[in-house]
């Protein structure tokens, strides 16, 4: 990986974390509190959430008007655009884990920096989770350098 790109990703990882630190994403109380929407709920993730999707769903098109991202030789998106039991039972997991116990993977991967017991708990077993499905699936995941990427865009 070219280092514009090891800096690029870096400080949107940083801007990404800071934002989920100052939101309160990282806080399970929080997040527990906004899905409680029959109980004591509380709204203020709703104006997080919309605060970001009033600057990604144009920025989304206007990029995507590009014919490639800044760094990289083609656009990553996913090929399949159909909905299927797969994706259905694992956003409804995944809503469960998060309903459950108000973390989801990027919040949690942020709060390690916390060094929780309860967060290092999370991250492992988020962690053996994907493994376990990578495992039994047979899938695994195919990564191509920069350079196969710019080539096949060619």
């Amino acid at each position: 990986m070219a280092v514009p790109r090891i800096l690029a990703a870096l400080g949107c990882g940083f801007i990404f974390g800071l934002g989920l630190a100052i939101s309160g994403m990282m806080n399970p109380a929080k997040v527990i509190g906004f899905l409680d929407v029959a109980g004591n709920w509380d709204p203020t993730l709703a104006f997080v959430m919309g605060g970001a999707l009033l600057v990604a769903v144009p920025a989304y098109r206007l990029i995507l008007g590009r014919g490639h991202p800044a760094l990289a030789g083609a656009f990553s998106l996913p090929a399949k655009t159909r909905l299927d039991a797969p994706l259905v039972l694992g956003s409804a997991l995944f809503g469960v884990g998060w309903g459950l116990v108000g973390f989801c993977p990027g919040p949690a991967v942020a709060a390690v920096v916390t060094g929780l017991p309860a967060v290092l708990g999370f991250v492992a077993a988020m962690v053996a989770g994907m493994a376990l499905h990578a495992w039994i699936s047979g899938e695994r995941p195919v990564r191509k350098g920069s350079s196969e990427v710019a080539s096949d865009s060619r």
